[in-house]
């Protein structure tokens, strides 16, 4: 077996960003090989597969009594390999208790290995499905800590840019489980020389005016997906939908959204101007992560709320939760058919 070197970044003491010597290496070997390495260097021991994609897979692995969730991942060249050295990056520096926690990074000339905090209690929408009662004063416990990681990740130079329902996991199926963020795979980092984005990214249904516009957006466009999220989870549907992608877009660019009865008739008016402060089209009106925290509906606590159950929200969330992976699975079928046509 030829020699593979691994470059370990651990959570207790990393040594900063990842220098592009970190992703070259000239020795290889065969999988079984690199993961008997992985295994040896590193002291997580691999078990079953939990999950796979076209580039990644999932499997369980065990230190110390400790489980985690390895994503093993087949490194691509060029720009792609850009954005995983920067998600590494991102995932080394944050450290919060409401967002996924990496352990290990490990590299080798062909795979790298992402130990990641195992999240056992699938999406928060759905947890809230599942459980099939869910309050105002729930919903601001909720927000409170997604706002509380949000504003740690800006104060870090870090603009999530891809916050939807899908990348809030709940860490276990048990009454005192939290959510967390995840997936930060369109994150970027910024500066002050440098907080201007331009790329377009994210997903439509929850992505800002100032992206669509392309005119340059700043972490601002974290404050509007969150907005959308906590609409949801007042209601349980969307504050912008359409037949397609494009009158989606016009109706975001616009703020085109209204608090539809009855499903809004027993929620607070301080939850609508909450929601309408993170749903300002101009970004530089919008608040931003320190104004939202001392927004009246979050710092007024869970005593001025009622705490009867939202009557619509399950329903409407299960069957907006539905949509979203009816859509998902038409989307996927679509590109496996694009791949098959370009390959024949």
């Amino acid at each position: 077996m030829q020699n593979v070197k691994f470059d370990v970044w651990d959570s207790d003491g990393g040594s900063g960003d990842l220098a592009e010597h970190d992703f070259v290496g000239s020795a290889t070997g065969t999988l079984g090989e690199i993961v008997a390495q992985f295994e040896s260097e590193s002291g997580w021991k691999l078990a079953k597969e939990l999950g796979s994609g076209h580039f990644a897979k999932v499997r369980m692995a065990t230190k110390d009594g400790q489980e985690a969730a390895v994503k093993i991942i087949k490194k691509p060249k060029g720009s792609k390999l850009a954005i995983i050295k920067s998600e590494v990056d991102i995932l080394k520096k944050v450290q919060h208790p409401y967002i996924v926690q990496c352990f290990d990074a490990l590299d080798t000339p062909e795979k790298m290995f992402l130990v990641m905090e195992i999240m056992r209690g699938g999406e928060l929408f759905d947890r809230i499905v599942d459980k099939g009662h869910f309050t105002e004063a729930d919903a601001v416990g909720v927000t409170a800590k997604l706002l509380s990681a949000l504003k740690y990740l800006h104060s870090l130079g870090i603009a999530h840019r891809d916050l939807k329902p899908e990348n809030l996991l709940m860490t276990d199926h048990t009454e005192e489980a939290e959510v967390k963020i995840t997936d930060f795979g369109l994150s970027k980092v910024f500066d002050a020389q440098t907080q201007v984005m331009q790329t377009p990214c994210g997903t439509p249904g929850y992505i800002a005016p100032e992206v669509l516009l392309m005119v340059g957006y700043d972490k601002q466009c974290d404050i509007w997906s969150l907005g959308v999220i906590v609409y949801i989870l007042l209601c349980g549907f969307p504050p912008f939908y359409a037949d397609n992608d494009a009158q989606l877009f016009e109706k975001i660019k616009k703020g085109e959204f209204e608090f539809l009865r009855p499903y809004w008739d027993p929620i607070s008016s301080s939850a609508k101007d909450f929601i309408n402060k993170m749903l300002t089209v101009d970004p530089k009106k919008r608040v931003d992560c320190d104004g939202a925290m001392e927004h009246p509906w979050l710092k007024e606590g869970v005593e001025a709320l009622g705490s009867a159950a939202l009557p619509t929200l399950v329903t409407e969330l299960k069957a907006t939760q539905a949509k979203r992976r009816m859509k998902a699975a038409f989307l996927a079928v679509q590109a496996g058919t694009r791949m098959g046509s370009a390959t024949s």
